[in-house]
């Protein structure tokens, strides 16, 4: 419905956002080596390998030895973020960081930014898996991270104006709490909606990163570099 192009909102403490730039390079160096160069054989190997796959995660109904996988299956909750399923899933969370990620690492600092980024990304995973302890679909992408941006920025600085594209045709500037609750609503709406569709598109990884970064911005707010 939005798709966001920029925003209005200064670096106050930080002069680049050198973590949010290292993250959109580290996604995208390893998708071209996992499935743009490769092919989607190549991608299903990665995504099965370093995806949160529930029946694993919870030891349920091991599909494979442990020999077979690449990495213990804990870290998956951290190796998943970093896997897109496709360019249009790789270009969607990026824009997204792009545009709401350097506020809150100037916000937060560049060290406290990357624990803040991993912990919701790992918070969207867990609520996925404990949904869909059954499911056998590896779980991708930075969405569950992206959304914890998200709700930081719209806590932070509800009242910027984002530059969006609406239905990826009209350009407007709208305020952030516009944006960005429309889009936690649309996530609602998927799962109200789409019978099933969990598995497929991780909606509640997405709620699940967003509720994560909505408390960990209410509990270390007061120690938050932002301008008065």
């Amino acid at each position: 419905m939005f798709t966001p192009l920029g925003d209005n909102t200064p670096l106050h403490v930080i002069r680049v956002q050198y973590i949010t730039m290292a993250i959109i390079a580290l996604n995208v160096v390893i998708f071209l080596l996992t499935g743009a160069m490769r092919g989607d054989a190549a991608l299903m190997v990665s995504a099965t390998g370093f995806g949160v796959v529930p029946t694993e995660m919870l030891d349920l109904a091991r599909v494979g030895s442990a020999e077979l996988n690449p990495v213990a299956e804990p870290l998956t909750l951290i190796t998943y973020m970093f896997l897109h399923g496709g360019w249009l899933h790789l270009v969607g969370n990026m824009l997204f960081l792009w545009v709401f990620a350097d506020n809150i690492e100037d916000a937060f600092g560049h060290t406290a930014f990357v624990f803040f980024y991993l912990l919701t990304g790992i918070a969207g995973a867990l609520l996925h898996v404990a949904l869909y302890p059954g499911s056998n679909e590896p779980l991708i992408g930075a969405s569950g991270a992206v959304s914890g941006i998200l709700a930081s920025y719209l806590l932070l600085f509800p009242r910027a104006r984002i530059l969006v594209l609406v239905f990826l045709a009209i350009p407007m500037r709208l305020p952030a709490i516009i944006v960005l609750g429309g889009w936690i609503a649309l996530q609602f709406y998927h799962i109200l909606v789409d019978d099933n569709s969990g598995e497929a598109i991780a909606w509640w990884a997405h709620i699940g990163g967003f509720a994560t970064g909505l408390l960990l911005t209410l509990i270390f707010r007061s120690h938050l570099r932002l301008a008065n």
